[in-house]
């Protein structure tokens, strides 16, 4: 059985007549005549009930036809999504990024990226880097948006841009007024930290080691946008990406402090895999990186 032969079997049950299917499918009456007797044979059945200038599909034939008619439906998709894969740029690019990127970033790289690539829209997948992991190397994503330090055997890394930390302090506490911070300073407060397995927790603990002594007050947060507003209502200090203090996600009930030189920071970074089939989809994004107009961001791209 071959796609042909369903072709002729489809063409021949509609138009109910050997010489206008023949023609319909650009062969010979012969032609098809054989084919589908060919079939019928291999099928061990009666396809079509023929009579003197009339043909038409059997009570099986009529099952067969149908059941034609959707495989090369199906066969059509595939050529088109075939079709489609040879431009790059078309199709939707599934999109992983991490919980404490992903709100204050996609905003801009989404109406950036329609610029260079208005036929590729994201389908987003926000979640931790270690279920990122995961989904990068399962095939489940296409490319993800993290921060560094990310090592997964198969996966390349391109460097995007630079971001630093900053400490907020909520109106009235007694580091209003300071022009910066140091990293130790901070744990000489109450600290509001993200829950454990989160990066961003790792990279502040990282930068004020003092946070993780048993004698530091800390409460957690589920997210930054919860962490920002316990301490606008007085719960103790935290520290934050600069991206998630930009407008429109600051506000006059916290007052963001820099640290002391050198200032902390983290390095977000894009992550596919080696044999992704789609480059000019990476270098898409990039472009769009490329195109970010915010002061929370050093680009390296």
């Amino acid at each position: 059985m071959t796609l042909t032969e369903l072709r002729y079997i489809v063409a021949l049950a509609q138009e109910n007549n050997f010489s206008r299917a023949a023609e319909r499918c650009s062969v010979s009456q012969p032609t098809l005549s054989v084919a589908i007797a060919r079939l019928e044979d291999e099928l061990g059945v009666q396809l079509f009930e023929r009579g003197k200038g009339f043909v038409s599909p059997s009570l099986v034939g009529s099952q067969v036809v149908a059941q034609a008619q959707t495989a090369l439906d199906e066969v059509e998709r595939i050529r088109q999504i075939a079709l489609r894969g040879r431009d790059q740029l078309e199709g939707a690019l599934r999109l992983g990024v991490i919980h404490t990127i992903g709100p204050y970033l996609l905003p801009r790289l989404i109406h950036a990226l329609k610029e260079v690539a208005p036929n590729m829209p994201l389908v987003i997948e926000e979640n931790m880097t270690a279920n990122l992991a995961d989904m990068l190397r399962d095939n489940d994503i296409d490319v993800a948006i993290l921060a560094l330090p990310f090592n997964l055997p198969g996966v390349l890394t391109r460097s995007l841009y630079d971001e630093l930390f900053k400490v907020i302090v909520p109106i009235g506490h007694p580091w209003e007024s300071r022009e910066r911070i140091a990293p130790e300073e901070v744990a000489g407060d109450e600290v509001l930290l993200l829950k454990a397995g989160n990066c961003f927790r790792d990279q502040v603990l990282d930068a004020c080691p003092q946070v993780s002594s048993p004698e530091t007050d800390v409460r957690l947060g589920h997210s930054i946008g919860t962490i920002r507003c316990m301490v606008a209502s007085g719960l103790g200090v935290s520290v934050l990406p600069e991206s998630a203090l930009q407008h429109p996600y600051n506000n006059d009930m916290i007052r963001v402090i820099p640290f002391t030189e050198p200032q902390p920071s983290r390095r977000v970074a894009l992550a596919w895999r080696v044999g992704f089939v789609r480059p000019k989809a990476i270098d898409a994004l990039l472009a769009a990186v490329r195109g970010l107009d915010s002061p929370a961001y050093q680009l390296l791209v």
